[in-house]
């Protein structure tokens, strides 16, 4: 009888579980910039007094800390020409596909003879800041520098539309106590403002076209935006050269004005009332549907896109 006993069977050895993927982080930055006047020493004189522009920023400031983006916020004598540009060319600089931006100017749109065109009436529209104007084309070389897959949302309260279209309405020459204020630089004072720094705002719009031609694939901004097609169903149009994903949605129509208010401005009022603290559930077009429904038919907000901006229109507004 063999009393030796049986070696038990080795046990197979077994790989510990894999954890979890970690969920991919995505980075989120925010630029908010409101002005209730501008350096009449740059404007002609005129400070063009406004009651709830930086409201208007710290409002949405809050709203992207709600979202867990990191903000910068810019107001008054802070939102000067270098400090916003420098602001979007750090933002540009840092985030890659998948990250998100969102940009929001409350203030004057303004006007400037544009002198790279073939018709010499064509106008770039403007964001008044501080000490001078930005251009639009300044925003969109700016903007076409986000690397592929960062998704943009600028929110412009503003008589700033970028479009096409570039005529815009005239602001009257009276504001009555206790009336909304446009938020339209008045035509004579655009006039003079670009009559007493006209070299400077030419060789800005030379100076963009330059540098347009030295970006490789990113081309001069005014003739990207003769590409634009305007979908009528969703007032979307598609600007395919840029890399990254943006969508634009501005106060008002390019025959409208944006108003003013006590507490915000119409659009950015009428916005927070939408988003109600987070619990708006649509996407993106949804969302400017739902604005519009509630606004006077002065003034209707446009929505439109440049780059590849399918998935993320469909996304929930903010959405990091």
């Amino acid at each position: 009888m063999n009393d030796t006993p049986t070696p038990a069977p080795k046990k197979r050895a077994t790989r510990p579980a894999a954890a979890p993927a970690a969920a991919v982080r995505r980075k989120a930055l925010s630029l908010h910039i409101g002005l209730n006047k501008v350096d009449p020493a740059c404007y002609a004189g005129w400070d063009g007094e406004l009651f709830a522009c930086e409201a208007d920023a710290a409002d949405l400031q809050a709203l992207a800390l709600s979202k867990g983006m990191k903000p910068t916020m810019l107001l008054g004598a802070q939102a000067s020409r270098a400090a916003v540009l420098q602001a979007l060319r750090a933002a540009s600089g840092t985030l890659k596909s998948g990250d998100y931006f969102l940009l929001t100017f409350s203030g004057h749109g303004g006007q400037v003879p544009d002198t790279s065109g073939e018709e010499i009436d064509r106008l770039d529209e403007t964001w008044c800041l501080w000490d001078g104007q930005l251009i639009d084309d300044e925003l969109y070389l700016a903007l076409s520098r986000f690397a592929a897959g960062v998704r943009v949302l600028v929110l412009s309260d503003s008589c700033h539309s970028g479009t096409v279209t570039r005529a815009a309405p005239a602001s009257p020459a009276v504001v009555l106590p206790g009336q909304p204020r446009p938020r339209l630089m008045p035509r004579q004072i655009a006039r003079k403002t670009y009559r007493d720094h006209q070299d400077f705002y030419d060789s800005l719009q030379k100076e963009v076209a330059a540098e347009a031609a030295k970006s490789g694939g990113v081309i001069d901004p005014d003739a990207a935006l003769a590409q634009v097609r305007i979908d009528s169903s969703r007032l979307t149009g598609v600007v395919t050269t840029f890399r990254p994903s943006v969508i634009l949605i501005s106060g008002c129509q390019d025959n409208q004005t944006s108003m003013d208010g006590e507490f915000n401005g119409a659009f950015t009022g009428r916005l927070l009332e939408v988003w109600n603290q987070g619990r708006f559930g649509g996407n993106h077009t949804q969302f400017r549907h739902v604005i519009v429904a509630g606004m006077e038919p002065t003034q209707t907000p446009n929505l439109y896109t440049l780059g590849p901006c399918a998935t993320f229109l469909a996304q929930k507004p903010f959405t990091v």
